[in-house]
């Protein structure tokens, strides 16, 4: 399995216009499942609520659509998850994108991202597609 962070979800939809690089495209193509944080949702509902993202129909549909429409697992925000994100090292505050990490690390997965800061946690070594 490989998750995706929220902005390489989006990107993969095409909400953003902006292309993915050829190696992320591999890995999700390549991975036998593909997965999504449930934080993600939350993420996504608060760009177009605060009209930093655009999508062409209602919130509900959408999710419908990039969920099961693009065969993308949603993955919960469970106990297991809770601690690992609660136990990581402080290089990145950001609650969202410590529960992302902890649910790769949780699913014993890959994650592919875009944020850099992503390369500073050892628990990525080795799942990180950056």
């Amino acid at each position: 399995m490989i998750v995706l962070d929220t902005h390489i979800w989006l990107w993969w939809i095409g909400v953003d216009d902006i292309p993915l690089k050829q190696s992320w495209r591999d890995a999700m193509e390549g991975a036998e499942e593909r997965g999504v944080s449930a934080i993600s949702c939350f993420e996504v509902a608060w760009l177009v609520h605060r009209e930093r993202v655009e999508i062409p129909m209602p919130l509900d549909e959408w999710f419908d659509a990039a969920l099961d429409g693009s065969r993308i697992r949603l993955l919960p925000l469970s106990p297991l998850v809770a601690r690992i994100a609660a136990q990581l090292p402080m290089h990145h505050r950001d609650p969202h994108d410590r529960i992302i990490i902890a649910t790769a690390i949780a699913h014993d997965a890959r994650l592919l991202s875009a944020d850099r800061r992503f390369g500073e946690y050892r628990e990525l070594d080795e799942r990180l597609v950056s």
